[in-house]
């Protein structure tokens, strides 16, 4: 634990009031965030994509499974991977038990990869998850949605018909593929790839609408875009080291079957 500030109750009070002020602030402006996010104008696809499921192949309208939302998480899990990626498998770990309730509110959540679908559900089977996981294998779906390069290229490269939408992808980037933390590294040794291969894929969050056949995009977010998923974060956030990562983020972290109980995180 690193030193801090001792005070009396009465200081302690006074500060945390004041911080309160803020804290509801915030809150206030998160509302209003959401308000503007819900506000987006809606993009139709036109293109048909075919994924592969548990229950065989199945279309982007199919995924919905009968209801008018869907959520998508771009899983980081490639064809070359031998696993998946440890930050998004925490990612899922936050989100795998709350779906029953987000299906109550007429939305379907799904993860989406490229790797080949036996690899996923056996490393599903592996972590516990119930939620339903396909793969974009065979399709244009990844590539599309700016979550996929082709292997051995920083590149990513969005096809929804607009050069705007593409800049965007990159903006939300901030240069990350250009600077690339050592955590890069760690993490594609631990999914069975060289740099290469891991980059080649990224995670992200992308929000459909369906009316009738017709299905549109409605909301899509990025790198740290998706952190309002990493419910660990929030925790940690009110704990007196909070994330301790040194300005790189998830160093620490690890499959959830991986840590060792005896010794701390970084063991």
């Amino acid at each position: 634990m690193k030193h801090h500030k001792i005070g009396t109750h009465e200081e302690w009070l006074a500060a945390r009031l004041d911080l309160l002020k803020e804290e509801k602030d915030l809150t206030r402006r998160g509302d209003e965030v959401a308000r503007r996010r819900r506000e987006l104008p809606w993009v139709r696809i036109n293109k048909k994509y075919s994924f592969e499921t548990d229950e065989g192949k199945a279309s982007l309208t199919d995924l919905f499974r009968g209801r008018s939302q869907l959520i998508v998480y771009h899983f980081m899990f490639g064809p070359p991977y031998t696993v998946g990626c440890p930050a998004c498998s925490a990612t899922a770990d936050s989100f795998n038990g709350v779906l029953p309730h987000v299906e109550a509110h007429d939305a379907t959540m799904i993860c989406i990869s490229r790797a080949p679908l036996a690899k996923l559900l056996a490393y599903r089977r592996r972590m516990g998850w119930s939620f339903n996981w396909v793969s974009s294998y065979d399709s244009d779906f990844n590539f599309d949605f700016g979550v996929s390069a082709a292997e051995a290229s920083n590149e990513v490269t969005l096809a929804l018909e607009s050069n705007e939408v593409a800049m965007f992808r990159r903006l939300e980037d901030s240069g990350f593929r250009e600077n690339l933390p050592p955590i890069v590294a760690q993490n594609a040794s631990g999914c069975g790839t060289d740099v290469a291969g891991y980059v080649s894929e990224g995670h992200g969050i992308s929000v459909f609408a369906r009316e009738g056949d017709s299905v549109y995009l409605c909301y899509s977010s990025y790198t740290r875009g998706t952190e309002f998923l990493m419910s660990y974060y929030a925790i940690l956030d009110r704990t007196p080291n909070g994330r301790d990562e040194d300005g790189t983020m998830g160093p620490w972290l690890r499959r959830h079957d991986e840590y060792d109980k005896n010794s701390d995180r970084r063991a």
